[in-house]
């Protein structure tokens, strides 16, 4: 019975999060708070505090209290392809998916970017540089590139692709051995350019430039592979 009252106090909370237009990292009610707003017990708000953690929706911090999730409901693999044992298998179909979204996704950013959204952009595209000529690992600021390109189409199902193709970016990078520096730093310079100067044809053809490099790069190592097995 208590898990049934968590779970319908969960679906109120995140009402309540719907209701109030919270944003990612803001701060919820505390536990007493949520327990008089609900009219339910305070270990049943510990029980939907609990769950809505498990949904990323919400996350703790020790000593600060309970927070709106950044990636609020999204889930790092929500297609479980962790699991999927032949990786290079999973770039390449990954890379088909991100050539059917991605260019049009750059494509409606140029159109739809705010200078805000350009200036992030800008701050994004020279950290990726700085980190490429440092020889240190840039994955993380590149994924957020990609992931900050896909706010600025202003569509709002694209925040829920971001997982699939940040998953296929660090995927990318891991398989080609981060072989793609160069082309990286220049493509994700152009598709900046692009969308900066509103192109939203010359951002389409940027980004599909920048999948063909994955794509090569892939197709070089599945062939190695091929080989070796033909060896063996």
């Amino acid at each position: 019975m208590s898990k049934l009252l968590g779970d319908q106090a969960a679906e109120q909370i995140i009402q309540l999060i719907i209701d109030k237009d919270s944003k990612p990292g803001d701060k919820m009610p505390n536990e007493y708070e949520l327990a008089e707003q609900l009219n339910v017990s305070r270990s049943t708000i510990r029980e939907a505090i609990k769950a809505l953690v498990s949904r990323n929706i919400l996350e703790i911090r020790r000593g600060s209290g309970t927070f709106i999730s950044e990636n609020c409901g999204i889930t790092e693999d929500p297609l479980g392809l962790i699991f999927v044992k032949d990786k290079l298998k999973l770039a390449t179909d990954l890379l088909e998916i991100r050539f059917m979204i991605e260019p049009k996704i750059a494509s409606a950013a140029a159109k739809n970017a705010t200078q805000e959204d350009i200036k992030e952009l800008e701050t994004l595209c020279d950290k990726v540089d700085e980190l490429i000529l440092k020889e240190e690992p840039h994955m993380d600021v590149d994924i957020e590139f990609h992931a900050a390109i896909a706010r600025s189409s202003k569509n709002i199902v694209t925040a829920h692709l971001i997982p699939i193709i940040n998953r296929s970016i660090s995927l990318c990078i891991d398989v080609t051995n981060r072989q793609l520096v160069k082309e990286t730093m220049e493509t994700h310079r152009e598709i900046l350019n692009c969308i900066k100067n509103q192109d939203s044809n010359g951002a389409y053809d940027a980004m599909y430039l920048h999948l063909v490099y994955n794509r090569r790069n892939i197709k070089k190592l599945i062939d190695i592979e091929k080989n070796k097995t033909h060896l063996d």
